[in-house]
């Protein structure tokens, strides 16, 4: 695999967010073996509509001042910062899909959360964007990437209840990594 600027998976340090806490999130989104498969397969399909995944993401960030507002500075969108965040987005579509969520998937979602918040924004690229992204699109997030997926997942052929399972599982897996992404943000002891 190509080297990914930034991208250092296996190589940070350790999320305060516990295996057991994990496995209670994953409990509490009805996450099973079942999605695992099912997010496995759905990597299967997703690997080479990544860029055209990428570009309706990007599509809609971009004509949403709002939301590319947090990728520059004065109204300026940063493009070199865009570029090397993209590479690493279509990265995480297939770590979200293939990687084990162990301790190593736990400590890389704490990365990203640390990446968002004023913590460590901008410091991976280094970027001048805003220096943070803040908590309420981290939320909203959720809906545009999970409706917008089902499409790319239906391109392959699956039967309607195989497309509708790879769709639940891939729900379910960003529902659990926004919910690890948001906990520089709240309070201490009330993650």
């Amino acid at each position: 695999m190509e080297k990914i600027k930034g991208y250092t998976y296996g190589q940070v340090g350790a999320s305060p967010v516990s295996l057991a806490d994990l496995d209670l999130l994953k409990k509490t989104v009805l996450f099973s073996s079942d999605d695992e498969k099912h997010l496995k397969l759905a990597g299967e399909v997703l690997k080479d509509q990544t860029n055209e995944v990428l570009d309706l993401w990007y599509g809609f960030v971009g004509g949403n001042e709002h939301l590319v507002h947090y990728f520059g500075k004065g109204g300026k969108p940063d493009m070199e910062y865009l570029a090397a965040v993209r590479i690493r987005f279509g990265q995480w579509i297939m770590d979200l899909c293939n990687k084990p969520y162990d301790q190593d998937w736990l400590n890389y979602q704490h990365e990203i959360a640390l990446r968002h918040h004023s913590t460590k924004k901008n410091k991976t690229d280094n970027a001048s964007a805003v220096p943070i992204i803040h908590y309420r699109y981290m939320v909203a997030f959720i809906f545009p990437i999970t409706a917008t997926i089902k499409g790319f997942l239906s391109k392959k052929g699956h039967d309607t209840e195989t497309v509708e399972k790879m769709y639940a599982a891939w729900f379910k897996a960003v529902t659990l990594t926004v919910i690890l992404w948001t906990y520089p943000y709240i309070n201490k002891n009330e993650f």
